[in-house]
């Protein structure tokens, strides 16, 4: 059976694919071929600025053409890589055979050896991933996170008058206003953001147990530690991890996948809200037309775009646990695992990006509802009874909460009359009352945050 959307295995290939397809330029098995033949060329080059004795010849000017290797990478190229592979039985390599024939192309083969010189796989992968993770991170994930971001900052906005009750261990309790509400989701997600943007993005770039063994040898006069940490920098945007063993530690690695997994914590509170929102009515949904909301029941329309979001975030979230708990752990000196399981961090990255699709999509539908947030408020007129007792409070009015209590505590349902008749009774001056008159489910929202 040949492999389209159809027959994809994962719905990330599959189903979705058509939502998530630009992430294949950094996650797939292309982009990482792609993302290897950059380093190896970039340290080529960097060799030849250095220089090395055996490369002071290379005409700079060809450094154009050995970029174009990557930059221009068919995918011809990678299935021809792929082919090399199977001989070999070694990813890395193939890739490292590849660049020495187009070395040859362009008249130099007398240099190859030194592709790859004094170099393991690991200082391959551990620079080329998270070149690539962070270009998805800054070019994919972040601008459509900070969209949605964006959008929740203009419907707090938007809604920071609109008295709502609020609903405490899920009980009418103390009103709120609507905006204020989703001004905390703002807030949340602002605060993990600016965690996330000091995480570095980290590499390991050492040799085969990263203390630059093989290079020390054959040049123990120059400086490898200043050139690794340059190379990285300069030519691949990472900071080089100092003391590591075969491979990257990835701890800061872990840090990024449990920040991205706050934030989808955060982002299923906001969908789980919103969802309840919903169902109490407090917003309706905007009907696209020829969408059907449920197979038997042609009134209904579901809350799926909150409900896909959830189902995504938690699906990316589990992933993410388990790279952050799994990576940093190697046995000695390196074991392969970190091997398999780096090639699916795209996974959890896709899953996070589908959810921030259809928060956006379901966000675009809300149509807010201020008939059903004033009855909820007419109907719960017992709430202000917080407001009075702590004026009277203020007072110095003998046992108001028990006063209040007695009132509140009743089967009778409390209503604007029930409190206006409540206040008659009490024994304070008239300008009190007029005060505690005022005092209302819709007025009594306390200050404004934002």
């Amino acid at each position: 059976m040949n492999l389209n959307a159809l027959t994809a295995i994962s719905p990330i290939d599959g189903r979705y694919r058509s939502q998530v397809a630009q992430l294949a330029n950094y996650f797939s098995e292309f982009a990482l071929i792609r993302y290897r033949l950059l380093v190896e060329v970039e340290y080529f080059i960097s060799l030849c600025e250095l220089p090395l004795p055996q490369l002071t010849g290379i005409d700079h000017n060809l450094f154009t053409a050995m970029r174009k290797i990557y930059e221009d990478f068919p995918l011809e190229d990678a299935q021809k890589i792929k082919e090399t592979e199977k001989i070999t039985n070694h990813d890395v390599k193939a890739v490292e055979y590849f660049l020495k024939e187009k070395l040859e192309d362009l008249g130099i083969g007398e240099t190859k050896e030194f592709v790859h010189f004094g170099l393991t796989s690991q200082d391959i992968n551990n620079t080329a991933i998270p070149v690539s993770l962070q270009e998805a991170i800054n070019k994919e994930y972040l601008p459509l996170l900070n969209q949605v971001l964006e959008t929740l900052r203009l419907l707090a906005n938007e809604w920071k008058e609109i008295p709502m009750l609020a609903h405490t261990h899920g009980q009418p309790a103390s009103p709120t206003r609507l905006g204020k509400e989703i001004q905390v989701f703002v807030e949340r997600l602002e605060q993990q953001l600016l965690l996330l943007h000091q995480i570095p993005y980290a590499g390991k770039f050492g040799g085969a147990t990263g203390n630059f063994n093989a290079h020390f040898v054959a040049y123990p006069s120059t400086d490898w530690v200043d050139f690794g940490n340059k190379f990285l920098q300069e030519k691949l945007h990472l900071k080089r991890s100092q003391v590591t063993t075969q491979i990257e530690h990835y701890d800061h690695l872990a840090a990024l996948f449990d920040t991205i997994k706050r934030i989808n914590t955060i982002l299923i509170d906001f969908s789980r809200d919103i969802w309840q929102y919903i169902s109490m009515g407090y917003f309706k949904q905007k009907i696209k037309e020829g969408e059907i909301g449920s197979s038997a029941m042609p009134h209904k329309v579901n809350p799926i775009d909150f409900e896909n979001a959830e189902g995504n975030l938690g699906m990316a979230n589990a992933l993410f646990g388990y790279l952050s708990e799994k990576l940093p752990i190697s046995r000695l000196q390196r074991d392969l695992t970190d091997s398999t399981v780096l090639r699916n961090i795209g996974v959890p990255i896709s899953h996070s990006f589908l959810a921030l699709k259809s928060l956006e999509k379901g966000i675009g539908k809300l149509q807010l509802n201020k008939e059903a947030l004033n009855e909820h408020l007419e109907e719960n007129w017992a709430v202000v009874a917080e407001a009075i007792q702590t004026v009277l409070r203020r007072e110095g009015y003998p046992a108001p909460y028990e006063a209040l209590k007695g009132l509140t505590r009743t089967n009778e349902k409390i209503t604007e009359k029930t409190i206006q008749d409540f206040i008659q009774t009490l024994d304070v001056t008239d300008a009190l009352k007029v005060e505690l008159n005022q005092i209302t489910p819709f007025t009594y929202t306390g200050v404004t945050l934002f």
